[in-house]
């Protein structure tokens, strides 16, 4: 009796790890690519402080809104003598400087060239209209918050102090 027991064990464990190896020839090993999760997602290319360059021309057009597949934020098409330039400026712009970027105006950019999806983008570190420069990028290419609320404080001297421990002005 004990013998039955040992053979109808061993024969159900023959069984279940014969299927189990038919159910494993069954489903495809082969390795598949995942599908891309962040496709709609874009990141902004790798800013390369040794392929500065300084871009003169007049501003064709001021992109604000985002498109698939483009780095955020604001982008102007600038006509210069190398053709129509795509430059990124991110999406950190005060309401006072997107006021001033309007087409037709003279600018002046500082920035590297990258390529992202095929495409070349110019991300400005600098971008100069009229007398007005503003710092997008910093020496490493890192995105700047610019603050239009930024108001600078007077310098404390001597003579503002005395002014002041005197009751003010007179």
């Amino acid at each position: 009796m004990k013998n039955t027991r040992i053979t109808k064990a061993t024969r159900l464990i023959a069984g279940l790890l014969t299927c189990l190896l038919f159910a494993i020839l069954a489903v495809p090993l082969g390795a598949q690519p995942a599908p891309d999760s962040r496709s709609g997602r874009v990141t902004v290319p790798v800013y390369n402080a040794a392929r500065e360059i300084t871009l003169s021309g007049s501003i064709q057009m001021v992109v604000t809104k985002h498109t698939k597949g483009v780095p955020s934020g604001m982008h102007l098409m600038v006509s210069s003598p190398k053709g129509l330039v795509d430059a990124h400026l991110g999406p950190f712009m005060s309401k006072q400087t997107k006021a001033a970027l309007v087409a037709g105006m003279p600018v002046k950019i500082v920035g590297a060239m990258a390529t992202l999806r095929g495409k070349n983008y110019l991300l400005a570190r600098e971008v100069t209209v009229g007398d007005r420069t503003v710092t997008v990028r910093s020496k490493h290419g890192l995105l700047r918050r610019v603050n239009a609320t930024h108001t600078r404080h007077p310098r404390i001297t001597k003579e503002t102090t005395k002014v002041a421990l005197n009751g003010g002005a007179r």
